[in-house]
């Protein structure tokens, strides 16, 4: 009964909804959308993504009024809306290709925006501009590192093995396409000399995309040119790489201790006294012995 009467005593009174918390959520504004921060996750893909237009070089045309052209390329590239970067970029490589004296005087510029559009997290925009280097490369070839800063190239350098590095298939896929036109347009000795480093790295694929660039400069060299950039620090770099994790870096070893064996051939070298000889110089005794069996299994050419 004292229940009931208390029960009868209280009104009961109908809960009030909860009032929704409010949660603060970034949201990105138009004007960032091109701004590099490679702390942030990757972006969704959007429709625009879907989209874009990844244009061939044999299936871009020359520019009409590129002298008119070439004045807005730079603001068209720094813009931060990233679809008209990537027009630009698209621009910049019918520049370097029909018109590549209009685009030397910017080409430093052009290499910075390059690198923090390889950085962007937007997959078509990384894409376009791995493109463009390629373009460049093939455009510009030895005249890239004439006419730039030691800096700038190395930069790219930098992120297209980085990119060739990663598990994004089609960003990894044109990464290798830019980085084979490199070693294709480009004189090789300086180019090693650029690579070289790449080899100690610390991440292990950026040392196999590295070593696979190396051992392509080298199947380009002769002797002399090997001898001038330095036949123990090609057969050391070689003998480190045999023993790497990645089974692509190894092949790219083999590949570079073959080019010197067959350049020591054509210049009439008494190939297996001469290569053990060699090795059993410059190499600890495990090594020399490894360079040694691989002499007998290589046939001269």
């Amino acid at each position: 009964m004292a229940l009931r009467s208390l029960d009868n005593a209280l009104p009961i009174t109908p809960e009030r909804p909860r009032k929704q918390t409010k949660v603060a959520v970034s949201i990105q504004k138009q004007s960032d959308i091109g701004v590099n921060d490679e702390n942030i996750a990757p972006l969704p893909p959007t429709t625009a993504d879907a989209t874009i237009d990844y244009i061939s070089s044999e299936n871009l045309k020359a520019l009409p009024d590129p002298e008119i052209k070439i004045q807005s390329l730079v603001e068209g590239l720094e813009s931060k809306d990233w679809l008209k970067v990537c027009d630009s970029l698209n621009n910049a490589r019918r520049f370097a290709l029909y018109h590549s004296t209009l685009l030397l005087p910017i080409l430093e510029k052009v290499l910075l925006v390059l690198v923090k559009a390889t950085k962007n997290p937007r997959s078509a925009l990384c894409k376009t501009s791995i493109m463009a280097s390629s373009d460049i490369f093939k455009a510009f070839g030895d005249e890239l590192l004439e006419s730039t800063t030691s800096d700038a190239f190395d930069h790219l350098l930098l992120q297209l093995l980085l990119k060739a590095s990663q598990d994004k298939r089609f960003v990894c896929e044109e990464a290798d396409r830019a980085l084979n036109a490199m070693v294709q347009s480009m004189t090789p000795l300086p180019l090693l000399h650029k690579l070289q480093a790449y080899v100690s790295h610390g991440n292990l694929r950026i040392r196999a995309k590295a070593a696979i660039s190396i051992s392509q400069c080298v199947s380009k060299m002769g002797l002399e040119g090997m001898k001038e950039f330095g036949l123990v620090s090609l057969i050391q770099i070689a003998a480190d790489l045999l023993n790497d994790r990645l089974p692509e870096a190894r092949e790219a070893a083999r590949s570079i201790v073959i080019s010197i064996q067959q350049a020591f051939t054509e210049n009439g070298e008494q190939m297996q006294e001469s290569w053990q000889i060699f090795c059993q110089s410059n190499l600890p005794a495990i090594h020399a012995q490894a360079m040694a069996k691989m002499a007998k299994i290589v046939p001269s050419s």
